[in-house]
């Protein structure tokens, strides 16, 4: 069981740390394509970092199929009924590989030798402002993975957490800001009125609830926190706080995960993308509706450990497409929040107009 918990925990802490920037321990990649003649257990390759470090432009506009970088949590979740559309196919439209961590994924997007990620929200914008523009956002795929758990039954509401500790991790990235913003939209001072005590992980923050009894309070994200209700007796979700969110300011949306996609791809390949995005949506909307068959296949594309986890976790997840001005509002109210709290966590400043694929 801890070797499970293990394994969920990297891919959950892979959205909710290095979302501001914070790194993981890199992880292997999958490229589907190769996994399309091998099976399941075989499905892990290695991809040099320096591989195709000069085919950016030349190989995109070669006819090749679209190369999307996807991240073993969440935000991929949705792209799995497109990833297994693609193996019965003689010549794939997409190439979707996985990786541990979002600093693999970082100088791929912004070399050329990826088309499109799915990465945390905040990361897009700061990718936005490294490049001077060259990264747009062409959907959301994924809201808000933060729970606030118990072992209690004294928590109900938001303005239940005054007075208590949260145990969290997070310290400096987007769980702190969530939490602070949230708690102070409902009257409480994260520094006067709760105590706080953020850990280095999940596992740490999971070790600290089982040992502080009955009652004990924790911000954890999903698919984490449905393996740690396996782990801790009487562990309940107290609190959604993308539902918290939302109570505050509908305007904007508490979001984990988009599609980011390079500007030069979606000039020079609007078809493309916007076959892709068909797509791309029809998988989400698939995922949705088919939680256990659904299931299957985030555990075969080794997203999460188990299916009978995923089929739990899957609906806490939050998965959608949302695109155009939907996509916008809601994501610019919610990186403004983050630029509010620390100007860092969105890459200095606030993205531009061009920021958001498709809005005019």
């Amino acid at each position: 069981m801890k070797r499970l918990l293990s394994m969920v925990m990297a891919a959950a802490m892979a959205l909710s740390l290095v979302a501001c920037g914070g790194t993981t321990a890199s992880g292997s990649t999958a490229s589907l394509q190769a996994a399309s003649s091998a099976p399941a257990s075989s499905q892990a390759e290695s991809v040099p970092a320096s591989s195709a470090a000069s085919a950016s432009e030349d190989t995109a506009a070669s006819g090749d199929a679209m190369r999307i970088a996807g991240l073993q949590g969440p935000t991929t979740m949705g792209m799995v009924k497109l990833m297994k559309d693609q193996e019965s196919m003689e010549s794939p439209l997409y190439d979707v590989i996985m990786y541990g961590a979002a600093d693999e994924i970082v100088p791929l997007l912004t070399k050329g030798e990826l088309d499109a990620a799915a990465i945390p929200a905040n990361l897009a914008a700061t990718l936005y402002q490294k490049t001077e523009g060259k990264i747009q956002v062409a959907a959301v795929n994924t809201l808000g993975v933060l729970y606030v758990v118990t072992t209690g039954d004294d928590v109900a509401s938001v303005a239940d957490l005054a007075g208590k500790t949260i145990y969290s991790t997070g310290k400096g990235t987007t769980p702190e800001y969530v939490l602070n913003y949230i708690l102070t939209e409902n009257g409480i001072d994260p520094a006067k009125d709760v105590t706080i005590e953020y850990k280095s992980e999940a596992t740490e923050v999971l070790s600290t609830l089982q040992s502080a009894g009955e009652g004990a309070v924790a911000v954890l994200p999903q698919p984490y926190v449905t393996a740690a209700q396996a782990q801790v007796e009487g562990l309940n979700v107290a609190l959604d706080l993308t539902e918290e969110w939302n109570k505050i300011d509908p305007d904007s949306q508490l979001i984990t995960g988009v599609l980011a996609v390079r500007s030069d791809y979606a000039e020079q390949h609007p078809e493309e993308l916007e076959a892709f995005l068909a797509d791309y949506r029809s998988s989400i909307e698939w995922v949705t509706a088919n939680t256990a068959d659904a299931a299957q296949l985030v555990a075969e594309y080794g997203i999460v450990a188990k299916a009978p986890l995923a089929e739990k976790a899957l609906p806490a997840c939050n998965i959608t497409y949302m695109d155009g001005a939907d996509m916008k509002q809601a994501l610019s109210g919610y990186l403004d929040v983050l630029y509010q709290q620390d100007a860092a966590s969105v890459g200095g400043a606030l993205p531009g107009d061009d920021f958001y694929y498709g809005v005019e």
